[in-house]
Formats: structure tokens, sequence, C-alpha cells
């Protein structure tokens, strides 16, 4: 009987060593498998994040969001602001707007868009109260079939006496991630510059307003 007792511990404690070993060796295999593991996400997840971050530098110069709120008056209502904070020059003057010119050699050359900003430009200054001459008005209505109109670029058909004391007009230049305008008030006797602006019109804004540009030379 003593002897079966014997034997008994002996198998008891064979059979915790065993356990235990088992334990140990499962322990020692796991752990490098779980290490590469870790490495492996981890690696990964740094790729991962220099993707992402080289994205935006890449397309950075061709930027165009895909929902935006900003349109062509918004700039001009700005540069208008800026106009009116640089003005050095009583309220009751009399402005004439001209349309904005390509800076070329010529300073004779222009397009939808100065067109569109001249236009915009004697809206935002009446606005804040400045006298604004529109010089294309003649001194009769001509009327026949397709309608009845007082406008005209036939210098003949317009005033031949001065009726502004100041112009606005400005230029554009073409860089690679929009419009560059620059804008000034003029004295037209002294030719002093009495205000002056310079605002970038994205692309994406002229785009979305329809202006086509006939583009000359990307600076």
């Amino acid at each position: 009987m003593s002897k079966l007792t014997h034997n008994a511990k002996l198998l008891t404690v064979g059979g915790v060593i065993s356990i235990l070993s088992a334990c140990s060796m499962t322990n020692n295999t796991a752990e490098p498998v779980q290490s590469t593991t870790s490495r492996y996400d981890l690696t990964q997840m740094l790729k991962q994040v220099q993707m992402n971050s080289a994205e935006p530098l890449e397309n950075s110069a061709q930027f165009s969001p895909n929902k935006h709120h900003k349109t062509l008056v918004n700039y001009v209502e700005q540069m208008a602001l800026d106009l009116v904070d640089t003005m050095q020059t009583e309220l009751d003057t009399s402005i004439a707007v001209t349309s904005f010119v390509d800076l070329d050699a010529t300073l004779n050359n222009s397009n939808q868009l100065g067109n569109q900003l001249s236009e915009s430009f004697i809206h935002q200054l009446q606005k804040f109260g400045y006298g604004i001459v529109d010089f294309k008005t003649t001194d009769h209505i001509a009327m026949n079939a397709r309608g009845d109109f007082v406008f005209s670029r036939d210098i003949e058909q317009l005033a031949n006496q001065r009726i502004a004391s100041h112009v606005l007009s400005g230029t554009l230049i073409y860089r690679s991630n929009g419009v560059e305008v620059n804008a000034r008030i003029i004295d037209i006797t002294s030719k002093r510059v009495v205000a002056s602006s310079n605002k970038i019109l994205p692309y994406y804004v002229l785009n979305n307003a329809d202006i086509h540009l006939q583009r000359a030379s990307i600076n």
C-alpha cells in the first residue's frame, strides 16, 4: 500500500512538470509570432501614413475642391472693400470703370474675365456710395428690330467732354493656381493712384462661373 502511494505521488509530480514544460514551450514559440505580426502591422501603417501625407503635396498646384461656396462676386466684393479702405480721395468723386487687361506688351488685350470684372466693380463701388460714371452711355436711345439700345463703343456717339475725375482699371496675370488681379483707382489729371487692391482668383472659381480665358503665358 505504501509503495502504491509513493508511485502515485511520483506520477502526480511528473504530470505537473510535464504540463509546466508544455506551457513554457507554448509561450516560447508563440512570442515570436506575436512580435512578427506586430512589426508587420506597424510597417504597413507607417507606409500608409507616408502615402497619405504625400498626396496633397503632389496635387497642390492643381487643387480643386469638390464643393465650395466662393463666387466671382465674392472676390470682387473683397477687392472693392480693399479699394474703399485704401481710398485717398473724397466720396463725391466720379469714377469711370474700364476693362481689365492682360499684363503684356500692349496693355490692350482683354477677355471675358476683364469685362466681367469691370461690370461687377460698377455695382460694388456704387453700393459703397461712390459716384460711378458709365461712359458707354450715349445721348440717345437707338431702336431697331433687335431691341432698344443706349450703350455704345463708337467714340463718335459718346460724350466728347470729360465726365469722370477718376478711373478704375487693372491688369490680369495668369498664374499656375489662378489669375492674379491688380486693381487701382487713378486720378485722371495727376495720374496718381488713390486706391489699390490685389487678389488671386482661383481657376475653380472661374470655371464655376463659366469664365472662358484666352490665356497668355503662365508666369
